[in-house]
């Protein structure tokens, strides 16, 4: 089993949800987070005082997949995330050793 951490544009949210959802992905967790990459934040203006924001918003998706649907669910994750502008996000796998569905006790790849 996989484990996709995808941060993502907020506004891409609902075109990542459905996308994940055509190709037979049953369940994922989001967060709401802030944080920067290379764009590091960006200066406002507000009653006409400059500041920084360091911090942007964006959302964290948490996936967690057999291994046979990686790369599917990374393709599709790029896609439909993508605008072509900074701060597009990122995409990280890292391995799971064990799920286990707390109501019914089933694990691993039966619990997802």
């Amino acid at each position: 089993m996989k484990k996709i951490d995808a941060i993502i544009k907020p506004f891409k949210l609902d075109e990542v949800r459905e996308a994940l959802s055509e190709i037979g992905v049953e369940g994922l967790t989001v967060t709401e987070v802030k944080g920067f990459g290379r764009q590091k934040g960006h200066t406002e203006l507000y009653r006409g005082a400059e500041y920084v924001i360091d911090f942007l918003p964006k959302i964290k998706l948490e996936i967690v997949i057999p291994d046979n649907k990686l790369e599917s669910v990374i393709e599709t994750i790029k896609k439909s995330a993508h605008t072509g502008k900074i701060g597009d996000g990122k995409i990280f796998v890292s391995n799971i050793d064990a799920a286990i569905r707390i109501r019914t006790n089933e694990k691993d790849d039966e619990a997802l």
